[in-house]
């Protein structure tokens, strides 16, 4: 029996999803937890990777169980989340579990993944760590979002992705890249089919720049189409990104 598993988590304390000898990942610590509440090992498939220190708000596992929860001795779903949540770290938490037919993968069958990025154009204790902040940006709003709507004219991106990457293509369709003003907070809004590593953070860098004044707006698409990183601008902070939604086909559910 498959099940997916919906969470989030503040990743300030974790180097990233992927479990990785010697450090602390979100993935290592849900799969003990987990491990422990169905006394056996029970490794998870995680929806995507995300870098340290990045969040989300949304993201989704699947594993894979011989038989059903619920099922003689064994918790049932509430049971499991209400688990979970008892023993699993504050910056951690368990939304739901649901059944899903045995073919659906939880990275594979992604439709679309969005992502945020949070600016805060001061300095508040109570945001460290949660969004990026910076004292003076002075940023054009109406140019960043000019140039951000060209972002969705394009399918390569191979300028914004990691240097050192074992990818086979770099192409993604963007649906939407767009800024907004969220109460004291500016928030990019980007949504793909997928992502490539970095790929956020470069565009943000360098949109950025395009805010400040350092770049034209056209510069976005001569970078785009140089297909090389350092035409981009520098990636920024990780604390500002979150992984925000993930859809998946409607039929995937059993129960």
């Amino acid at each position: 029996m498959r099940y997916f598993m919906e969470l989030g988590y503040n990743g300030q304390a974790y180097h990233g999803w992927q479990t990785q000898p010697g450090d602390t990942t979100v993935q290592e610590t849900v799969e003990n937890a987990l491990s422990t509440l169905l006394r056996n090992n029970i490794p998870v498939v995680g929806c995507g990777r995300t870098d340290a220190g990045v969040h989300a708000s949304q993201f989704f596992l699947h594993f894979d169980l011989d038989k059903k929860l619920g099922a003689q001795n064994t918790l049932n779903k509430d049971e499991l989340v209400f688990k979970l949540n008892s023993i699993l770290p504050d910056d951690i938490a368990i939304y739901g579990v649901f059944g899903v037919k045995y073919e659906v993968h939880a990275r594979f069958h992604a439709i679309s993944r969005s992502y945020q990025y949070k600016i805060f154009e001061g300095k508040s204790p109570f945001l460290k760590g949660l969004v990026w902040q910076k004292r003076v940006l002075n940023l054009d709003v109406e140019r960043m979002n000019q140039a951000a709507s060209l972002l969705l004219d394009y399918s390569d991106f191979k300028s914004f992705s990691r240097s050192k990457t074992d990818v086979k293509t770099y192409i993604c369709r963007v649906e939407e890249a767009v800024w907004k003003l969220e109460d004291d907070l500016l928030v990019f809004h980007i949504t793909a089919d997928r992502f490539l590593r970095n790929m956020v953070r470069a565009i943000v860098g360098t949109l950025i720049e395009i805010g400040q004044g350092k770049r034209e707006v056209e510069d976005m698409k001569r970078v785009i189409e140089s297909r090389d990183r350092t035409m981009a601008g520098p990636s920024v902070k990780a604390e500002g990104l979150y992984l925000s939604r993930v859809r998946y086909p409607e039929n995937i559910r059993i129960d």
